[in-house]
């Protein structure tokens, strides 16, 4: 029995799918492509309790996505809206608000599916059937994989760029590697979700 479509994608996992930084998919998210949502659990709101998806308004947390990456992996959601309504829920009446990490963040399968559709993502070309791709991505992930299993995640994102550029040469047959800013695009989104959990 085939299991059913997923439900929601984590903003790592769509900057993977589609090949783009955090930054793109929070600026596509601020002028309405889509709703970057969290999962909120029985918070406590007056009349109006709140529970279940809420739209996050991309704004009020925009500095967790700058392109120099020096941005807070933190931030205070002070209104919400839940998926069901089109108003926004204030949140003025507690003095926490609700705290969200860049792993709380989401964007509902759907959309993303909707999104692929506007933008014709889907005729890429699908792996690269009948030919050889240019550089062996797979093999790279498999290798980043052992190595943070084998010795954790390296001090800095530049070190594991040269691992991964050194990679590619000792087994490039033509001498042929990506060149850096390729690498560090694809490491980027793996990078910040493994240093939020060290």
């Amino acid at each position: 029995m085939a299991l059913p479509p997923r439900v929601y994608f984590t903003l790592h996992e769509a900057s993977v799918r589609w090949e783009c930084s955090l930054a793109d998919i929070a600026g596509w998210a601020s002028v309405g492509r889509f709703d970057i949502v969290t999962a909120i659990g029985g918070f406590p709101n007056g009349l109006q309790p709140l529970s279940g998806f809420g739209a996050v308004l991309v704004t009020d947390i925009l500095q967790m996505f700058r392109r120099c990456g020096t941005g807070p992996t933190t931030s205070r959601l002070w209104r919400v809206r839940p998926l069901d309504q089109a108003e926004w829920v204030l949140l003025t009446n507690h003095s926490t608000g609700i705290e969200v990490t860049l792993a709380d963040l989401l964007i509902m399968a759907e959309e993303v599916r909707r999104f692929e559709r506007d933008c014709d993502l889907l005729r890429r070309p699908a792996s690269h059937i009948g030919s050889t791709a240019r550089y062996d991505w797979d093999g790279m992930y498999i290798s980043l994989i052992r190595r943070v299993h084998e010795f954790g995640v390296p001090e800095t994102q530049a070190e594991w760029v040269g691992e991964v550029q050194e990679w590619f040469v000792q087994k490039s047959e033509s001498g042929e590697v990506p060149d850096e800013r390729t690498i560090r695009r694809r490491l980027t989104p793996i990078w910040k979700s493994l240093r939020e959990t060290c």
